[in-house]
């Protein structure tokens, strides 16, 4: 039998034969990983993600790598981009959530990893990591003999302990770790969060004096990728709570009367795991304007749409709503209402600033040398933060393109970056187009007096 750096030196040289080959590079970093050498493991699973950029395997391989390395901010960043989605691998899952689990031990958010720790074990016993569990404080089932399932005790009591945790907060909602803090720009448009949302729940005294409870909505709008879904899951980490993003396939049903109780149980498992931040997303599509309706159905989820937001027969404290849109004149007026979306806040394109930093961090984990983010920024006047990732991503094009030419990769420079820029044009010109006209002439009460502003009109 091989021996650890025998084994390696056979997959080096296996892998000098056919560097394309991704098991056996995923097989070499795994052994790596294994031998307890991460900071080789990291280069091998960059260089396998770099013939499948988003294979959530390798993606959870160099999270460890990076973990293991002590770099748990770049781990936490991979890690919970995977928990966010619905991987059809329930052992993988699980691998997941125990990884989060001891990430979130370790910046000592020992509640929500001990959370994040049995749902995994409920997803798969065979994960059970007894240290972890330990410093969790959670006598949850012991580790399952290799190869073979758990016991059905052990299962049995996995099963005891997860209903105890489904009857308090839900693990499965998303619990933000970013802050305003890694939002670049937007001052005023936080202030008015953290007006709305924040110091309600932080601040609660001073609140109650003037008879204000925490809860209400905001809605965001403005041109598609400037970061509203971002700016949305910052707020919910900004105050440590839960965090549930609704989309319109969750809602709309065929069948007469299931969206409007798709929607009441979102927002009744909001009002369950308070305090929460409920996100709608594209909320147009799930309020246009009843005018624009020609059929019942539409209307009636509207009008279920208006109800949950008063709180009426349920108390909506404690669930912060927000909701963002690119067509805030395609939403029926009566969303505007006091007490529900009752602010209305334009976000614009990335400043300056932003913009590069938002270029400096779609640079991170990318060969590059001497990249000017500053001097990219002042050339990408009014593009969004998506423009600016495809700017990143046509340049990377190009030099994937000259590597298989020449044989030898190039590390990304300023002028990548500029040559890519100058053959793309901003996305949100189309926007503005359409918003400057609702500016001029359709801006009842001074909605869109924020679009004019920044288009100085």
């Amino acid at each position: 039998m091989l021996g650890g750096d025998d084994t390696i030196r056979a997959l080096r040289q296996a892998l000098a034969l056919s560097p394309d080959n991704l098991p056996l590079r995923q097989h070499l970093a795994a052994t790596l990983l294994s031998l307890g050498r991460p900071t080789e493991a990291e280069v091998e699973y960059r260089q396998a993600l770099a013939l499948t950029a988003d294979d959530p395997g390798l993606k959870l391989g160099l999270a460890s790598a990076f973990s293991q390395q002590g770099k748990d901010g770049p781990a936490l960043v991979i890690v919970e981009d995977l928990a966010r989605r619905t991987l059809d691998d329930l052992s993988l899952k699980a691998r997941v959530e125990v990884l989060y689990a001891r990430l979130l031990a370790q910046r000592g958010e020992l509640n929500q990893a001990g959370h994040r720790y049995r749902w995994a074990i409920e997803l798969d016993p065979a994960v059970v990591d007894p240290e972890l569990a330990a410093r969790l404080s959670i006598g949850a089932a012991g580790p399952a003999r290799s190869g073979e399932p758990a016991e059905a005790d052990d299962r049995e009591r996995v099963r005891d302990t997860w209903e105890d945790v489904l009857a308090g907060a839900d693990p499965s909602l998303e619990r933000p770790t970013l802050t305003f803090r890694d939002v670049g720009g937007m001052e005023d448009l936080k202030e008015e969060i953290r007006m709305k949302i924040v110091y309600p729940l932080t601040r609660p005294e001073l609140f109650r004096a003037f008879g204000k409870s925490a809860g209400g909505g905001i809605l965001l709008y403005g041109p598609p990728g400037c970061g509203k879904t971002f700016l949305a899951r910052a707020t919910a980490g900004e105050i440590k709570a839960s965090f549930l993003i609704v989309e319109i396939h969750e809602i709309l049903d065929m069948w007469l009367g299931r969206s409007e109780r798709n929607l009441h149980e979102v927002f009744d498992r909001a009002r369950r795991n308070k305090p929460c931040v409920l996100f709608f997303d594209e909320v147009d599509a799930l309020g246009a304007s009843r005018s624009d309706l020609r059929h019942s159905a539409g209307r009636q989820l509207i009008n279920q749409f208006l109800a949950e937001l008063d709180g009426v027969q349920y108390s909506n404290d404690g669930v912060l709503i927000l909701a963002a849109t690119n067509a805030p004149w395609a939403l029926d007026s009566a969303f505007r209402r006091p007490g529900r979306f009752d602010r209305v806040l334009f976000v614009p394109p990335p400043d300056e600033p932003a913009r590069a930093a938002v270029l400096r961090l779609l640079c991170q984990g990318k060969p590059v040398q001497d990249v000017d983010a500053t001097v990219i920024a002042a050339k990408t006047s009014g593009f969004s933060g998506a423009d600016l990732k495809a700017i990143v991503d046509l340049a990377v094009e190009r030099k994937l393109r000259e590597a298989m030419k020449e044989g030898v990769p190039r590390p990304l420079t300023t002028r990548d970056l500029l040559v890519a820029a100058s053959s793309t044009k901003p996305s949100t010109l189309e926007w503005f187009a359409t918003a400057k006209n609702y500016a001029l002439y359709a801006n009842p009460g001074g909605i869109y007096d924020d679009v004019r502003k920044y288009l100085k009109i």
